[in-house]
């Protein structure tokens, strides 16, 4: 039986929100029976790239629309962040090295390198003055029989 699922949440660029985001997430993974060690990667995934965007992508103090969708195809959950602040491309960051201590290392590059690890595939594209940053997982889904 083919799994094909779709859920689209719009935020805005206000730390608040990551709560009611996160709760609504954890609502579709119940619904769509996913597994909570996945669903616990995930939430942090979208941690980190989420309030990367609420933090650094605006240059005002103006409301602006974050949306999140995520879609399970098969076995392929997908999902896509799309903001309408100042281009970057998370992709393009050198990847830290983690063998250094702490104090030794920059400041950031840590979340893009945490995303990476954890999802299969990210991608970044700029469209229409906006950042799409795409993910993928490949997950071990069982439908109900």
């Amino acid at each position: 039986m083919e799994i094909n699922k779709e859920a689209l949440f719009v935020i805005e660029n206000r730390v608040e929100e990551l709560a009611v985001l996160f709760e609504n997430i954890e609502q579709t993974a119940e619904i769509w029976e996913l597994p909570v060690p996945l669903m616990m990667n995930i939430n942090l995934v979208l941690e980190e790239a989420v309030s990367n965007v609420i933090f650094y992508a605006f240059e005002d103090e103006l409301k602006h629309e974050i949306k999140i969708s995520i879609s399970l195809k098969d076995n392929l959950l997908t999902i896509e962040i799309t903001d309408d602040g100042k281009p970057f491309d998370p992709t393009s960051l050198k990847q830290p090295d983690i063998s250094l201590d702490a104090e030794d290392r920059p400041i950031g590059g840590l979340g893009i390198f945490l995303i990476s690890k954890i999802m299969n595939e990210v991608h970044y594209t700029r469209k229409n003055e906006n950042n799409i940053l795409t993910l993928y997982k490949t997950i071990q889904y069982e439908p109900d029989k």
